[in-house]
């Protein structure tokens, strides 16, 4: 069978998400509501060094049995699916000819074939690369990131020559996933110009670029293994699923397939349309990491801030892309070191609830209303860059910075501890508004979405840190819906994206920041986050500067 002239009934959409932790498969109708979901886990295998590995069989794996499970879930048929698009995270995945993995590290393993996007073992070969001031860094807030795909190229050409010479494509997952279901070779303009330095405003890469930072190599093969047909997000591919392809997903072979987008622009996608225009309206995307992401119509550079890139999220627009590093894993690190952590965890699973719903609601209940929350973390400050400072100081050698901990164990220091956490990620974004605001790029609204960003409190502490107004969409999850609105374009339920933004997406919730005491107080512990951000970077240079001097 195939999709051809399947008209009749309801028509659905499919949205793929492969997260860091889980590949999530949601269906949709052309409203854009939820009719089912299903998610199965992946991998994560670590190394020495800040290696972060994941399998792209795997991963392709466990979005087949979600896609099955979702349409069992819905009990709809295959034939009323109208498109699918996908979005994963930021990862460099490496295959070998015929699509074969290669290991990527000292494991060795083949299966172990993709670098994950919070992999630092290229943090050398990043410096270098900002070391050329390169013009192209213009376009990432002036600083390349051990994030991005160049650097990691560049590892893979020093420290694996035998793999990179192997190696037939480099793909970013996103682009894997779209290459796997319909055999197109399109790289998607999301993910090549957030992360390989792609120049979507003149359609080229920069030859003189890769040249200059050691990758010459591509440049001379005219980077036919990095992507030489670049598509914009929502563009329909090949022919639609392959007969393999929807075999495997349990989907019918033709089946359109939109060119896809990094999993933060797609929960972009799924929020910011819905009030109207995007411009002056900032997503934020709450999760393992966060992501900020703001379009306007005239290319805005942001020193620290990635960007700007074009049509890389909204068509024809520009965008800006900040976030912390680490966010809801900050989150999780620092409640894992305190010694009421572990019988917290217990209590929360017993309830059917995650440990920080759990603290989230025993702060509410012992605070006069969400803002007051704020106050149980008072003498307790928390700077958390344990995975560096992504936005807007570009500093992978950033490290996190906890003031004010006492020899307490019980179970109200823990919700303390907690609530600083929240409170610090408010203010590493509400740092990061303010530099994209005194470079010309203000914002007057936040768009959340993410799973680290679903609990009320959250929200609510969220937008008394940064005093910006926080809106929550109707849908329980914005980065699937933002993935099946791509797929909504390309089996032609929409002309375009922005036209399925506004159509698939609505506003459920304002939080509006609090004022009076509780805003002086997030002024003054936001003071004192800058200070204690600004000691710890001096403490660094201080024993940099020592340790050379030893040497």
């Amino acid at each position: 069978m195939t999709a051809d002239n399947l008209n009749a009934g309801t028509r659905h959409v499919i949205g793929v998400d492969v997260g860091t932790g889980s590949a999530r498969a949601g269906i949709f109708d052309a409203t854009g509501n939820m009719v089912a979901s299903a998610k199965h886990d992946i991998t994560l295998f670590r190394e020495r060094g800040a290696m972060v590995e994941q399998s792209s069989s795997e991963i392709w794996s466990a979005v087949c049995r979600a896609v099955k499970d979702a349409i069992a879930q819905a009990a709809i048929s295959p034939g009323s699916i109208a498109g699918i698009g996908f979005d994963a995270t930021c990862s460099l995945v490496v295959l070998g000819e015929g699509g074969r993995s290669l290991p990527v590290g000292p494991s060795e393993q083949a299966e172990r074939d993709i670098i994950v996007w919070m992999d630092h073992r290229a943090v050398e070969q990043t410096e270098r690369m900002n070391a050329t001031d390169h013009e192209v860094l213009k376009f990432v807030g002036g600083r390349i990131s051990p994030e991005m795909e160049t650097p990691k190229l560049l590892w893979l050409l020093e420290n694996r020559p035998e793999i990179f010479a192997t190696a037939w494509q480099f793909f970013d997952l996103t682009d894997f996933l779209t290459w796997r279901a319909t055999g197109d070779l399109s790289r998607s303009t999301c993910t090549v110009t957030c992360k390989w330095t792609y120049l979507a405003h003149e359609h080229r890469w920069d030859e003189n670029y890769f040249r200059t930072v050691g990758l010459g190599v591509l440049a001379d093969e005219h980077f036919e293994r990095i992507g030489t047909t670049i598509a914009e997000p929502g563009t329909p591919l090949g022919s639609g699923l392959t007969a393999r392809a929807a075999a495997e997903l349990g989907l019918l072979a033709g089946t359109p397939v939109a060119t896809g987008v990094i999993d933060a622009h797609a929960g972009g996608i799924g929020t910011v349309g819905a009030q109207g225009e995007p411009e002056a309206c900032l997503a934020y995307v709450f999760g393992t990491s966060s992501c900020t992401m703001t379009t306007t119509r005239h290319p805005v550079f942001v020193p620290g801030v990635w960007g700007p890139y074009f049509s890389a999220m909204v068509p024809e627009a520009w965008l800006n892309e900040g976030g912390q590093s680490v966010a809801g894993a900050a989150i999780e690190r620092l409640l894992s070191m305190h010694p009421a952590a572990l019988e917290a965890s217990r209590r929360a699973q017993a309830a059917g609830q995650s440990l920080p719903g759990l603290l989230a609601e025993l702060a509410a209940r012992s605070s006069d209303g969400m803002s007051g929350a704020a106050k149980l973390a008072d003498g307790l400050h928390v700077v958390p860059e344990f995975l560096g400072n992504r936005a807007p100081f570009a500093d992978p050698h950033a490290r996190a910075v906890i003031a004010g901990l006492g020899m307490e164990t019980d179970l109200d220091s823990l919700v303390a501890l907690y609530i600083a956490g929240v409170c610090s990620i408010g203010y590493g974004l509400r740092q990061i508004i303010e530099a994209q605001t005194a470079a010309g790029a203000p914002i007057e609204r936040v768009m959340i979405s993410g799973g680290a960003g679903q609990l009320d409190l959250v929200r609510q502490l969220l937008a008394d840190a940064t005093g910006k107004r926080v809106l929550a969409t109707q849908a329980e999850e914005p980065v699937l819906l933002g993935a099946a609105m791509l797929g909504a374009v390309a089996g032609g339920l929409f002309d375009d994206v922005r036209t399925a933004m506004k159509e698939m997406s609505r506003v459920s919730r304002t939080y509006v920041p609090a004022v009076g005491d509780i805003a002086t107080m997030h002024d003054a512990r936001y003071r004192a986050f800058i200070r204690l951000q600004e000691t710890a970077k001096e403490i660094r240079q201080t024993e940099w500067r020592c340790q050379n001097f030893r040497v």
